[in-house]
């Protein structure tokens, strides 16, 4: 690693998430945003638990609830488990991440799964964010260490069948997110690595159709994923949102011929999350408090609540109304094409609003199987030039074995 070459990046991220204090710059950050009445984006702690870790629906532009199941259906829908036909099987994932900006971060994914019988199959997954070496500096400049900062989360999903078309799926996971070790800032706030839990829910279900002669496959889902309490990395009066998030998706696959398939999928998602209110400001542009020293809002409403509140509360808190609603969803639409089971070619788009992040990227990628062994890569292309996910890669490493029972 050239250090030198990415010591002001690193400098920059230490000065803002260790020495001031992670929570504060969080909740800084939804005030800043706040007050920009064209652009209110929603902040949460551990967003890679949101990150698209596998290659094939990542280079489907991160469309997933209702494809096909596979081993790593537990991130996108755990309902799809028990329709997997093979007994066993992994998927190991690996991203360089952020490669415009340094060369030590990436994004690790490790998913199984087994079958219990024809109807019910137990998963576990792992997820690890490396965000590479950091050169701790004081409030002078001065070296003080070295850090890595890693997020890391650890679940389990259970999945049943309801029925022959309906599944459901439970997944419960553990999170571990250490960003500035255990630091005292300048201020003296004490920092330490912050923990929760998260669960999921997935439905899925998925039902044969027959178009004239064309065999095909129709399958809807919904999930509700990372429902848990808030973490902190200082102190239980700074506590932050974890990524929950409301997703509905649909998925057409059509038997062109007697070897080779074609998939549609579309996906919508949002964050259950509190959205930033607008604060009332002072001429000088201060921001008013009341006489507890609290902020005033003057469009909105108050982002500190309880977990349930802070869920289904944020279908109707944007300052912006409906519109501002609806702004916040965002948008996935992906193609496979599969030929004989064993290549695969896929591409997609990925859309967010320009006032919730303006994420909006074409991705593509392939996929090729040999017996019980596959490899998938995707690349992403943004529509902004010099866009930090520009050039982003996945890997991903599959096997399965036979089932040893019929579904």
């Amino acid at each position: 690693m050239n250090k030198k070459a990415i010591l002001g990046k690193k400098s920059i991220f230490t000065l803002v998430f260790v020495l001031t204090g992670l929570s504060s710059y969080a909740q800084n950050s939804v005030i800043i945003s706040g007050q920009d009445p064209t652009r209110r984006v929603i902040t949460t702690a551990v967003p890679f638990l949101n990150f698209s870790p596998d290659s094939r629906h990542s280079a489907m532009g991160d469309a997933g609830v209702a494809t096909s199941p596979d081993a790593n259906s537990a991130h996108w829908n755990a309902g799809k488990l028990a329709f997997l036909q093979d007994g066993y099987g992994f998927s190991l994932s690996h991203s360089p991440w952020l490669g415009k900006l340094v060369n030590d971060m990436s994004l690790n994914y490790l998913a199984g799964y087994k079958k219990i019988d024809d109807n019910s199959a137990f998963g576990l997954d792992l997820r690890y964010f490396n965000m590479g070496d950091i050169s701790l500096t004081d409030g002078r400049g001065n070296p003080i260490g070295e850090f890595n900062p890693r997020d890391i989360a650890l679940g389990g999903t259970y999945s049943r069948r309801l029925s022959a078309n309906l599944g459901l799926g439970i997944s419960a996971r553990f999170i571990h997110s250490n960003l500035s070790g255990n630091m005292t800032s300048s201020g003296g706030t004490d920092s330490r690595p912050g923990t929760s839990v998260g669960a999921d829910i997935g439905l899925y279900h998925q039902k044969p159709t027959l178009v004239g002669q064309k065999e095909g496959m129709w399958s809807w889902g919904l999930t509700l994923s990372n429902i848990g309490p808030k973490i902190t990395y200082n102190s239980a009066e700074d506590l932050d949102y974890i990524p929950t998030t409301f997703r509905a998706g649909t998925a057409y696959k059509i038997n062109v011929n007697t070897t080779s398939s074609l998939t549609f999928a579309l996906d919508a998602a949002k964050l259950m999350v509190p959205t930033p209110p607008l604060y009332q400001a002072n001429a000088d542009g201060t921001l008013v408090t009341d006489s507890n020293g609290d902020l005033v809002i003057s469009a909105g409403k108050d982002p500190n609540r309880a977990l349930l509140s802070g869920m289904f509360g944020s279908f109707g808190d944007a300052p912006g109304g409906f519109q501002e609603e609806w702004s916040e969803l965002t948008f996935s639409f992906g193609m496979e094409y599969l030929y004989a089971n064993k290549f695969a070619l896929r591409t997609g788009y990925f859309y967010e609003d320009d006032t919730k992040g303006g994420r909006r990227y074409l991705t593509m990628g392939a996929g090729f199987t040999m017996k019980r062994l596959g490899l998938d890569f995707s690349y992403l292309v943004p529509q902004v030039q010099n866009h930090p996910l520009a050039e982003t890669l996945r890997f991903s490493l599959r096997y399965s074995i036979a089932s040893t029972a019929a579904n």
